[in-house]
């Protein structure tokens, strides 16, 4: 089942060969950041997700310090697996990504007011990396999203999507 699969996304710092994610190390202090400078999310993007699925990923422009995301997995047959609701927010002069997943039923995995935090551990233009997750530019009209979790066992490894702008 993937729910197991996935809820169990962790922040771990086992080394991971070729990784597009970063972890902080326990006394890390996020960097100061604005939303303005992850502005190049904005929009609608579309690639293959998990199993070559289609996937896809919004992000809504600012209102009140925080950017609205939402993204879609769908199963081979095209109904959906899961989804997620992002809230990447201004918080103490630097930038947490706070997110929810939730079935295709909408039940929710975490706990009701339970959700997943990732910190900021660092920016560079056209990327923001958080603890375990990485929001990233890919070539001219890409967006690289990267997760590190923690499946069935001890194993560690990276989902990775590659989507293109869409519209």
């Amino acid at each position: 089942m993937i729910r197991p699969f996935l809820a169990a996304i962790l922040l771990f710092s086992s080394p991971l060969a070729a990784q597009e994610t970063r972890v902080a190390p326990e006394d890390h202090s996020p960097p100061p950041a604005t939303l303005a400078q992850v502005d190049w999310l904005v929009g609608q993007w579309a690639g293959e997700g998990i199993g070559g699925a289609d996937a896809m990923e919004s992000w809504l422009p600012p209102v009140g310090g925080t950017m609205v995301g939402t993204f879609v997995q769908a199963q081979g047959d095209g109904t959906i697996m899961f989804t997620e609701h992002l809230y990447l927010m201004e918080e103490a002069g630097t930038l947490v990504l706070r997110l929810k997943h939730f079935h295709a039923d909408l039940t929710g995995w975490e706990e009701k007011d339970g959700m997943l935090t990732f910190r900021l551990v660092a920016m560079e233009p056209c990327a923001a990396y958080f603890h375990a997750l990485t929001l990233r530019c890919d070539g001219e009209n890409g967006l690289l999203a990267a997760v590190r979790m923690k499946s069935e066992g001890d194993e560690v490894r990276e989902l990775v999507f590659r989507f293109e702008r869409a519209g």
